[in-house]
């Protein structure tokens, strides 16, 4: 069987038609027809049919298409692997990360682990922290970095570092000499709450202010960087991670209000493994050196 076969067969399943599988193989239409008539004859039963411009499945075609689609993985991941061994690199390490956590102290750390660990392959796969534990448990990532804890399943969890939570209000163009002091009580009264750009700490956190300040406008906003973003454009303010928010503090783009009636906890983070393999501990190993 000819891996061309099971490609050209997967491309046209997947689209639905000849033409646009001839289009991305870069190959003419009739060679589309022969690649197909050539599998089945392999197979040894229909796969396709056409119907008008379009080519359909057969019940036998839907059913081997996943097994078409698993031989095209497989034999891409040996040919990958080939290029890491032929690139220098002895292991591969998949690493899950929260957008949150991807954009503070990852790029720093991975940096400098890279550069310790030549011959190791890295792969970073972006994963919103409440699918992290999915990922790690069905080995699609060797190790995920998450703000989450494992809730539902027997993974290994290692509390990575406390993050303080600050509440973050735009710059009023003002230094500290001759700005007015920023009250909290004005800032929860006369602007709009960002919530919900964190998955650890928001629910209680409402509730907190909402029983101080019950006229607090809130405003979802899924993301901390569109968070911050909307911050110092003058949408309004929130409560997010010191981390986060370090840079802009610095730039001078965004001030830190005393917050001391609300409790603000500390946002977490945490490493999940399946298995605690020789990588794993080594990446774990490296990562502890480096608190916030």
């Amino acid at each position: 069987m000819e891996l061309n076969w099971l490609k050209t067969f997967v491309i046209a399943a997947e689209h639905n038609n000849f033409r646009k599988a001839s289009e991305l193989l870069y190959i003419s239409q009739p060679t589309v027809t022969v690649h197909i008539k050539q599998l089945e004859k392999e197979v040894g039963i229909e796969l396709c049919v056409r119907d008008g411009r379009k080519v359909m499945l057969t019940e036998a075609g839907r059913s081997y298409l996943k097994h078409a689609k698993s031989l095209l993985a497989l034999y891409e991941e040996g040919i990958s692997e080939l290029h890491s061994i032929q690139q220098g690199f002895t292991s591969r390490l998949t690493i899950g990360i929260s957008p949150l956590i991807a954009d503070t102290i990852l790029p720093f750390v991975l940096k400098q682990f890279i550069r310790s660990h030549p011959t190791i392959e890295i792969s970073v796969k972006i994963i919103e922290s409440i699918k992290i534990e999915h990922a790690v448990e069905l080995e699609e990532v060797d190790i995920g970095l998450s703000c989450l804890p494992n809730i539902k399943t027997d993974l290994e969890c290692h509390p990575l570092y406390d993050d303080p939570l600050v509440l973050v209000v735009p710059h009023d163009g003002f230094d500290l000499e001759t700005g007015y002091p920023l009250e909290e009580e004005d800032i929860f009264r006369h602007h709009t709450l960002l919530t919900h750009n964190h998955p650890g700490y928001w629910d209680e956190l409402c509730q907190q202010i909402k029983a101080k300040y019950p006229h607090t406008k809130m405003m979802k906003v899924s993301q901390t960087h569109i968070t911050k973003r909307f911050i110092i454009e003058g949408l309004g303010v929130s409560i997010l991670p010191k981390t986060t928010v370090r840079r802009e503090l610095l730039e001078g783009r965004l001030l830190v209000v005393d917050c001391r009636s609300i409790n603000l906890p500390d946002a977490k983070a945490y490493a999940l493994m399946k298995y605690e393999h020789s990588l794993q501990k080594e990446f774990l190993r490296f990562l502890s050196h480096y608190r916030i």
